[in-house]
């Protein structure tokens, strides 16, 4: 009686199956350009792309020049404050971390003066 149950419900089973046909055209679909469909931040993102800003974010890496507390190194930012990494030998394996804050140059421990400037947000 079990395997007469077996074979109904593989038979059934069978049955239900649908292989669908794929047929080709020789017509080529192109996506839309991105620009067209972003909108909000992304959209900002792309147009400061266009324009010509690789990095509208401030995100890259910023090399440091003399850091004196004259002229201290200069790190953009859109608040009054930022988080700043500061690698102080070149084969280091830890980060320096210390917030900036507008108006306060600050000296990491290597020596190298920094200063946030301010910068338009995207």
């Amino acid at each position: 009686m079990a395997s007469l149950c077996g074979r109904l419900v593989v038979s059934t089973v069978r049955k239900s199956v649908l292989y669908p046909t794929i047929r080709c055209t020789s017509s080529k679909v192109t996506m839309g350009d991105p620009l067209d469909v972003a909108t909000g931040l992304e959209k900002r993102e792309l147009l400061a792309k266009v324009a010509g800003n690789d990095n509208p974010f401030d995100m890259k890496i910023i090399k440091r020049g003399t850091g004196t507390k004259a002229q201290p190194n200069e790190i953009p930012s859109a608040f009054d404050a930022r988080i700043v990494g500061c690698i102080c030998e070149e084969d280091a394996t830890s980060v320096n971390w210390m917030w900036l804050h507008k108006g306060q140059p600050r000296r990491c421990e290597c020596g190298h003066w920094f200063s946030l400037v301010h910068k338009a947000p995207l």
